[in-house]
C-alpha cells in the first residue's frame, strides 16, 4: 500500500490531535459533572461510588500530631512541677534540719551554762561553808587550845612565832597558868605586877594588845598574842626569847 503524502500525514495528524482534544474535553465535562452538587441521580451514585475524601484523614492526622504536642507538653510540665515540688521538699527538710541543729545546739548551749552556773554556785557555797567553818572554828579550852587560837589570830596579824616557842615561855613564866601574877619583883613593887601565862605588865599589854582579842591582862589568848607582838617587836619572834625579857 502506498504511504501517504507528507501532506496527507499532516492533515491526518491534526485530526487526530482535535479528536483527541475533544474527547478530553468530553472526560472532563463528565467528571465535572459527577462532582457537582445536585446533578442527576447517575451522577448522584457515581459520587456516592467515590472514596471518603481524603482532606478528612489528613485531619486526622493533624489533630493526633497535635493530641501528641499537648501530652508532650503536659509531661514536660508536670515533669518540671514534680522537680520544682522535690526541690522545695528538700528545701524544707534542709532548713528543717539546720533549725533542729540550732535548736539543739542552743539546748547544748543552756545546758553547759547551767552547769557551768551550777558548779560556779557549788564552789561558792563550798567557799562560804568553808569560811563559816573557820569563822566558827573552835579550840579546846586549855593550854594547848591557846596557844593553837592565838597562832590562828597572829598569822592572819603577821605576827612571828612557833607553837614550841610560845610553850616554852608560858611553861618557863606561868606553868600554863592564866592566872598567875608575880607581886614580888620589880615590877611588882613598882605596882604594876606582871601577870597571865607570858606574865605581860599592863603597860606592855595595852601597847601591844592585838584588836580582836578581849582587852583582859587575864584572858589566856589575849596574853599569849600581845607578848609575842611584843617580843616581835623588841626580839624578831617569841622563838627568840629564852628567859626574862
Amino acid at each position: 500500500m502506498p504511504l501517504p503524502s507528507i501532506s496527507g500525514y499532516n492533515r491526518l495528524n491534526k485530526k487526530t490531535k482535535y479528536s483527541a482534544a475533544g474527547i478530553a474535553a468530553v472526560g472532563a465535562a463528565a467528571l465535572a459533572a459527577t462532582l457537582v452538587p445536585g446533578g442527576n441521580a447517575d451522577a448522584t451514585s457515581k459520587a456516592q461510588d467515590l472514596p471518603a475524601k481524603p482532606v478528612a484523614f489528613t485531619s486526622q492526622k493533624v489533630d493526633s500530631k497535635a493530641q501528641q504536642e499537648v501530652l508532650l507538653k503536659q509531661a514536660t510540665l508536670a515533669s518540671k512541677q514534680a522537680q520544682a515540688e522535690a526541690a522545695q521538699k528538700k528545701a524544707a527538710e534542709a532548713a528543717a534540719e539546720k533549725a533542729a541543729a540550732q535548736t539543739a545546739a542552743k539546748k547544748a548551749a543552756a545546758a553547759k551554762a547551767a552547769k557551768e552556773r551550777a558548779a560556779a554556785e557549788a564552789a561558792s557555797r563550798a567557799a562560804a561553808r568553808a569560811k563559816l567553818a573557820a569563822a566558827k572554828k573552835t579550840y579546846p579550852n586549855n593550854l594547848d587550845g591557846w596557844i593553837r587560837e592565838s597562832l590562828d589570830i597572829m598569822k592572819k596579824k603577821g605576827i612571828p612565832g612557833t607553837y614550841n616557842g610560845i610553850h616554852k615561855n608560858v611553861i618557863r613564866e606561868s606553868g600554863g597558868n592564866p592566872r598567875a601574877i608575880n607581886n614580888w619583883d620589880i615590877n611588882a613593887q613598882n605596882g604594876v605586877p606582871s601577870k597571865g601565862l607570858l606574865q605581860v605588865i599592863l603597860p606592855t599589854f595595852q601597847t601591844y594588845h592585838v584588836e580582836g582579842t578581849p582587852f583582859d591582862q587575864y584572858d589566856p589568848v589575849a596574853n599569849i598574842v600581845a607578848a609575842c607582838n611584843y617580843a616581835a617587836d623588841r626580839y624578831g619572834s617569841i622563838d627568840n626569847v629564852n628567859g626574862p625579857y
